[in-house]
């Protein structure tokens, strides 16, 4: 439960910092001028910043998954000896 705790403060301080919510200024600059003119580089730019946040969930989820894949294997094959 500490253990947790200490999880859960650890994120809490990454998701409520605000240097986290700045962004450069070149590209705030290039976004809202797009947009006043009625331009789509906001939507292509917010398209990009999905694809970059996808990529690391992806992975993670196949580490994951031929983790989990390889311990039920390996318990399997351990609970067969056993009998």
């Amino acid at each position: 439960m500490k253990k947790l705790t200490y999880i859960i403060l650890f994120f809490a301080l990454f998701i409520f910092n605000n240097t986290l919510f700045s962004q450069c200024a070149m590209c705030k600059a290039v976004v809202e001028s797009d947009l006043e003119s009625g331009g789509k580089t906001a939507l292509g730019i917010n398209n990009g910043i999905l694809y970059l946040m996808i990529i690391p969930y992806l992975l993670i989820a196949i580490v994951g998954f031929f983790i989990y894949k390889n311990y039920k294997k390996n318990s399997s094959s351990i609970e067969n000896h056993e009998q």
